[in-house]
C-alpha cells in the first residue's frame, strides 16, 4: 500500500516517531492503549508518519504474532492520517523476509530494515540481506543505520549500490558521518532521515527529509515546527526550537536506554504506555524525578 503522505524528497513523510508498543501490567500486548497512543501521536503530536516494532518498541521482545496485531491496530487507528513503516529488520535475512510479507499483508506503507546485528556480516553480506528482504515485497525500504547498537556499520559504496533498487528509498541514520552521508545523498536519490534527536537540527542543514524520533513522543508537535521553520527558510527559528528542546533531549536519551525514558514521559504527560519487558526496567524514582524536571525546561506541559 502506498504511503498516504509522501511528498517528493520524503518518501514516508517528515515528522515520524518510532513508536513505543504499549503494554498490560502483565506485559501482554495492549492494543487498546497501542491505538490511543497512535492517534495521540498523529492528532496532537503532529506526526505525519509512525514506526512500530522498532528498537524503542521493544521489538526483541515481542513476537511475531504480536508485531502483526500491533501493525494491524495502528494502521486501523490512523488510517490515511499518516505513514505506517514496520519494524522488519532482524539479523536473518529468511526471518526478516517473513516479517516483510507479513507486514506488507496487514497493510503496512513501509518497512524499516536495520543493519543485522551481533553477526557483523561483511559489506557484501549487507548488500544482499537488504537487497533480498527489499525484493521481497512491493514496499519501499527505509535502511536503519545504527553501528553503535549493530556493530557494523554500512559503507558509502554498498548504500550507492543499495540505491539502485527501486524499492530501497531511504536510510534512518544513527551513525552521525554527515560527510559519508553527503556523499551517499549527492551520488543517489536515498532520502536520509535523522535518527539521533540530539543532531535533529545539524541533519536538516545537510539535507535530511525529516527525522524518525523518540522524544517525538511528547515534543513531536514541535520538531514538526522545527523542520517547517528551517524548509521555510527560518533557520533562526529552526534554531529556537532545537535550544528549546535540548533538555526534553537530555532527560530521554542520555539519561538511561531510550524505551524506558520514553514510557516514563508518557506516564508524566498522561498518555501511559505501560510497563516494560525484561531486559529493559522501569525508571526509577530518582530517573523520573530528573526526567519530570527535564520535560519542565523543556516546555513540555505535564499531567498533574
Amino acid at each position: 500500500m502506498a504511503s498516504p503522505l509522501a511528498t517528493s524528497g520524503a518518501p514516508f513523510g517528515r515528522m515520524l516517531t518510532a513508536m513505543v508498543t504499549p503494554f498490560t501490567a502483565e506485559r501482554a500486548l495492549d492494543v487498546d492503549r497501542a491505538q490511543r497512543l497512535a492517534t495521540y501521536l498523529v492528532d496532537e503530536q503532529k506526526n505525519d508518519g509512525l514506526v512500530v516494532s522498532g528498537t524503542t518498541g521493544e521489538s526483541p521482545t515481542t513476537s511475531d504474532a504480536e508485531k502483526d496485531l500491533l501493525l494491524r491496530a495502528v494502521l486501523e487507528a490512523v488510517g490515511d492520517r499518516a505513514t505506517v513503516v514496520a519494524g522488519v529488520g532482524t539479523n536473518d535475512t529468511a526471518h526478516s523476509i517473513e516479517l516483510a510479507r507479513a507486514a506488507e499483508q496487514a497493510g503496512a506503507h513501509g518497512l524499516l530494515l536495520v543493519t543485522p546485528y551481533y553477526n557483523k556480516p561483511p559489506q557484501e553480506g549487507l548488500y544482499h540481506h537488504f537487497a533480498s528482504v527489499a525484493d521481497s515485497t512491493g514496499l519501499p525500504a527505509m535502511l536503519y543505520e545504527i553501528p553503535g547498537r549493530t556493530g557494523t556499520a554500512i559503507a558509502v559504496e554498498t548504500l550507492i549500490r543499495l540505491a539502485q533498487n527501486p524499492r530501497i528509498a531511504a536510510v534512518k541514520d544513527a551513525k552521525g558521518d554527515f560527510f559519508a552521508s553527503s556523499q551517499v545523498m549527492l551520488a543517489t536519490d536515498l532520502a536520509f532521515y535523522s535518527g539521533d534527536d540530539a543532531v535533529n537540527l545539524p541533519w536538516l542543514s545537510v539535507g535530511a527529509a525529516g527525522f524518525v524520533s523518540v522524544v517525538g513522543h511528547v515534543v513531536g508537535a514541535q520538531l514538526a515546527d522545527m523542520i517547517a521553520r528551517y524548509r521555510a527558510g527560518d533557520v533562526e527559528g529552526a534554531r529556537d526550537v532545537h535550544q528549546r528542546l535540548i533538555p526534553v533531549v537530555a532527560g530521554i536519551m542520555t539519561r538511561t536506554q531510550g524505551a524506558i525514558m520514553t514510557k516514563a514521559a508518557l506516564d508524566l504527560v498522561g498518555q501511559a504506555g505501560g510497563p516494560l519487558r525484561l531486559p529493559l526496567i522501569e525508571a526509577t524514582e530518582e530517573q523520573f524525578a530528573a526526567l519530570r524536571a527535564d520535560l519542565v525546561a523543556g516546555g513540555v506541559k505535564l499531567v498533574d
